[in-house]
């Protein structure tokens, strides 16, 4: 399909299978479907998902709450996700979403119902948790030079900070000075590469680790 107006005749068609009288072109909408007393139905046809797509269908709520984007059914190693994704925008607008095969068959992703979200409970949970512990507003509402600062990575500074000061030490030891509960799993899992095992339990840092303090010296606040 090479022209939005390629898909015309496949959600009409989609839609005539249901009982709707289809037109094309319709004031400033795409397509306009009529069922007896019902809402009518107004569909926004474009070859791939983008946003001026979303304001169109958004814009079309002022007129009935049964608004559809349809697209071609993304293909390739991303189309699962890019499916997934616009298919939860979509509930959360109202809208509903068609997808348009290359053999012509449409495919309903979701239709269009008020959005009731449900709160996750344990993200929101984490997402105070990470707040709590960020020392200060490091990131400025943005990235820093070298990218975000984590409560994880804050706490892996002030082990560094540490040894750099101290010299090698037990994770114990680290764990108290610092108030770093977890520092002897943190320098052990090492994501940063910035600890070395010494011996067991003591920790020194490595030449990785003093460049990560010198880069991140300002993220302790």
């Amino acid at each position: 399909m090479e022209r939005e107006a390629d898909l015309y005749p496949h959600v009409k068609a989609y839609l005539q299978a249901q009982g709707y009288t289809v037109k094309g072109e319709v004031g400033a909408a795409d397509l306009v479907a009529v069922r007896g007393d019902e809402d009518p139905v107004i569909v926004e046809l474009k070859l791939r998902l983008n946003l001026t797509l979303y304001h169109q269908a958004v814009t079309r709520l002022g007129m009935t709450d049964l608004v559809y984007i349809a697209v071609v059914k993304p293909t390739g190693r991303t189309a699962r996700r890019a499916l997934r994704e616009n298919t939860m925008l979509c509930r959360r607008l109202g809208l509903g979403f068609l997808t348009v095969r290359k053999d012509g068959a449409v495919e309903a992703q979701c239709d269009p119902t008020p959005y009731a979200p449900r709160k996750n409970k344990s993200k929101r949970a984490k997402l105070l948790r990470e707040f709590d512990r960020l020392v200060g507003d490091p990131n400025d509402g943005g990235a820093t030079r070298h990218g975000i600062v984590t409560a994880y990575r804050q706490d892996a500074l002030r082990c560094a900070l540490y040894l750099a000061e101290a010299g090698a030490e037990k994770g114990a030891i680290i764990a108290k000075a610092t108030g770093v509960k977890t520092a002897t799993r943190l320098m052990r899992d090492n994501h940063y590469g910035w600890f070395r095992k010494v011996e067991k339990g003591v920790y020194a840092l490595t030449p990785q680790g003093r460049k990560g303090l010198a880069d991140w010296d300002e993220s302790l606040g």
